[in-house]
């Protein structure tokens, strides 16, 4: 299952489910209600508003031929074809979906947006591709600059609706706003959901045999780190492992089985990556 989950089918399938549900959140949401997403979505959905020559998905169509022709040079082959695929499904969803979710309410309708982006956006992101657009300038850039992906977004977000500002009834571009800030945070949710780790400290007389246990009960690895007493100044051991998060209870109850007096200390640690856990992601 470890190498299925970087196989070619399995990022097609991710990308696949996350550009529907994303497009779907643009068409049946976003839409119908006047708002705008962000990234080159978003100004898609601005050109339509402003011309209302062609759709939003073949708007969103011109806008990406140039980034791709730009992203063929700069970044790996593997990442501009998946979001060529990603890119290429946004446009088909979006030329596809013929329903529009009967919400009236203007601010439920931006967390329902909200929602819907992120939740697709977090899927997609779970693969090795993107949605194309932005996100193939903020990935280069990068990569050749070090500028941090998510400042690379942000600036052009930002440009995005003061520009809107000027088009559109301010109400509707803090709805926009309050969508994309709604997305950001589902994203980050989604793509934490199915990996969350804690990493435990274990202070205790007892280290050899909780460390048997949790090698032996739950298969996880442990460290011994060399500690010593601050008010006792004896030497001390102390145990460290990362856990899957539905494990931690397991844990507890080893640890306590043994020494009742054990001292813990639980983080959640942004990223994990290495035997069992999860593998490095190269673009």
């Amino acid at each position: 299952m470890r190498d299925f989950t970087y196989s070619v089918p399995w990022n097609l399938a991710l990308i696949t489910i996350g550009t529907g549900i994303f497009a779907f959140g643009i068409k049946a949401i976003a839409l119908p209600h006047g708002f705008i997403s962000g990234g080159m979505s978003g100004l898609g959905l601005l050109l339509y508003y402003l011309t209302d020559k062609l759709s939003p998905g073949q708007w969103l169509f011109l806008l990406n031929a140039p980034i791709f022709l730009f992203g063929w040079f700069g970044v790996s082959r593997r990442f501009f074809l998946y979001s060529l695929y990603g890119a290429v499904s946004v446009v088909v969803f979006m030329e596809l979906i013929p329903w529009v979710l009967p919400v009236n309410d203007p601010w439920l309708a931006a967390i329902a947006a909200g929602a819907t982006f992120g939740t697709g956006l977090g899927i997609t992101f779970r693969s090795l591709g993107s949605t194309g657009g932005t996100d193939i300038i903020a990935v280069a850039i990068n990569q050749k600059y070090n500028l941090r992906i998510g400042a690379v977004t942000f600036g052009f977000n930002l440009a995005l609706f003061v520009v809107s500002m000027l088009f559109m009834k301010v109400d509707l571009v803090l709805y926009s706003l309050s969508t994309v800030f709604i997305a950001a945070q589902i994203m980050e949710y989604v793509l934490g959901l199915f990996h969350q780790r804690k990493m435990v400290f274990i202070i205790s007389d007892k280290t050899e045999e909780i460390a048997a246990a949790i090698m032996r009960d739950l298969h996880r690895g442990a460290t011994f780190l060399d500690g010593r007493g601050a008010y006792s100044g004896r030497p001390k051991s102390v145990l460290l492992t990362v856990v899957f998060n539905i494990q931690l209870k397991r844990l507890e109850q080893a640890i306590y089985a043994i020494d009742p007096d054990a001292f813990t200390i639980v983080e959640s640690p942004m990223n994990v990556i290495g035997r069992k856990f999860s593998r490095r992601k190269v673009y």
